[in-house]
């Protein structure tokens, strides 16, 4: 098990005593266990604040973080200190050791872990320290370059650092221990009483995370592997085997370009006033389209119209269907369609990280006189609709434009 504690679990020392007391109930049962730790409480944000104000903003980000790692890797001593005091044995690593596991490039305050040799070391260095029985304590969100320079992984590093070490050793699970029960079906700071969900997709995860909310940053995701289960926990139970929620799957590791549906599709326009605000015309669309067996590709709306884009096969009928509701409601008065467009969609957890990749791809495909008939961002995703004659052309185009592999 690989078991990562945020900085709220660990906040004073009774959070820490507790922590190592679960950390210690769950080494009883024979578990092999190698522990990442955040920076307590709010030590990082005290750092920051303490040393921009200190500088005067004139520090390099080298300087900054060495820095920063210290909230880390005091939190690693202090840890391994509480699990000797329960009698378990222990060894707490520093970016000083020569086992030290997590390389990383040269990108200081947000630099990107070499998986390759994180991997290899966390095999070579952290599974003996397991198969001895003892708890690895590895300090999370901090790495060294290959000329052993002290770097951070920005926000999420350490939930990437538990991703890494988990996938090298191929752990069981990823236990998560934070402030609240697991993730929720909604933000307890908007929403009263939201409920625990018991599971979730990595996929939906990362649509929640688009939107704001971070249970887990999207770039730790990045690095789970997809046989690994995560669960989400609340430090409160003070037991790494109480329920929580349930992370399944994983993600590509690039962005990938592709037809998404291998029909041609179409695009029905419905104009007219105040569209939006007749929520029963789109419940009665909506449901027309579902007796006719298809699926939504995707909706565009504004104030005074909205775009459905449909396959655009055996939809004869389904035409008929709808016109018959825009022309029974005073909103709407009239509708278009226009046929065959390909569905192209850009995917990847790696779009967040890829500035302008819209820009880029619209100007690929205005290079070449290609038109745009629809275009979407969902759940660190791109959704293009674009004329079928130019189907291979776009594909290729798009992926030339953010140099990704053809999947």
């Amino acid at each position: 098990m690989v078991a990562k504690f945020g900085g709220s679990s660990l906040a004073d020392e009774s959070k820490v005593s507790k922590a190592a007391e679960a950390v210690a109930k769950e080494v009883s049962k024979g578990t092999k266990v190698a522990v990442v730790v955040s920076a307590m409480g709010k030590t990082t944000d005290f750092l920051m604040n303490t040393t921009e104000q200190a500088c005067k903003g004139k520090i390099s980000n080298d300087d900054l973080d060495d820095i920063l790692s210290m909230g880390e890797r005091t939190s690693a001593r202090i840890f391994s200190a509480a699990l000797r005091a329960k009698g378990v044995t222990c060894r707490h690593l520093d970016p000083s050791d020569p086992i030290w596991p997590i390389i990383t490039d040269g990108s200081f305050t947000n630099a990107k872990p070499i998986l390759q040799d994180c991997e290899k070391l966390v095999r070579e260095h952290i599974l003996p320290l397991l198969e001895e029985g003892a708890v690895a304590v590895i300090p999370g969100f901090i790495g060294t370059t290959e000329e052993g320079r002290i770097t951070t992984m920005g926000r999420g590093g350490s939930d990437t650092t538990a991703m890494i070490v988990a996938r090298a050793l191929q752990a069981d699970q990823v236990v998560l221990v934070t402030d609240v029960d697991g993730i929720m079906s909604a933000d307890p700071k908007v929403i009263k009483n939201p409920q625990r969900l018991k599971e979730i997709d990595v996929g939906a995860l990362t649509g929640l995370a688009d939107s704001g909310t971070k249970f887990i940053h999207k770039k730790a995701l990045k690095y789970k592997d997809p046989s690994i289960g995560i669960k989400v926990i609340n430090y409160a139970s003070g037991d790494l085997d109480s329920e929580g929620t349930m992370i399944r799957g994983g993600l590509p590791n690039n962005v990938t370009v592709g037809v998404e549906y291998p029909s041609p599709a179409m695009a029905v326009t419905v104009v007219g006033d105040a569209v939006s605000r007749s929520p029963q015309i789109l419940q009665e669309v909506f449901q027309k389209v579902k007796d006719a067996g298809l699926p939504i590709l995707g909706v565009s709306m504004d104030y005074n119209s909205f775009i459905l884009y449909l396959p655009e096969g055996g939809t004869s009928g389904l035409l008929e269907a709808l016109h018959s509701t825009v022309i029974n409601y005073k909103e709407t008065l009239a509708m278009a369609v226009r046929r065959k467009l390909t569905f192209i969609k850009v995917k990847g957890v790696g779009l967040e990280e890829t500035p302008g990749i819209i820009s880029r791809l619209a100007e690929a495909l205005y290079s070449e006189g290609i038109n745009i008939f629809g275009l979407f961002t969902i759940a660190s995703s791109v959704l293009v609709f674009v004329d079928s004659e130019h189907r291979e052309k776009a594909v290729e185009l798009i992926r030339k434009s953010i140099k990704v592999k053809a999947r």
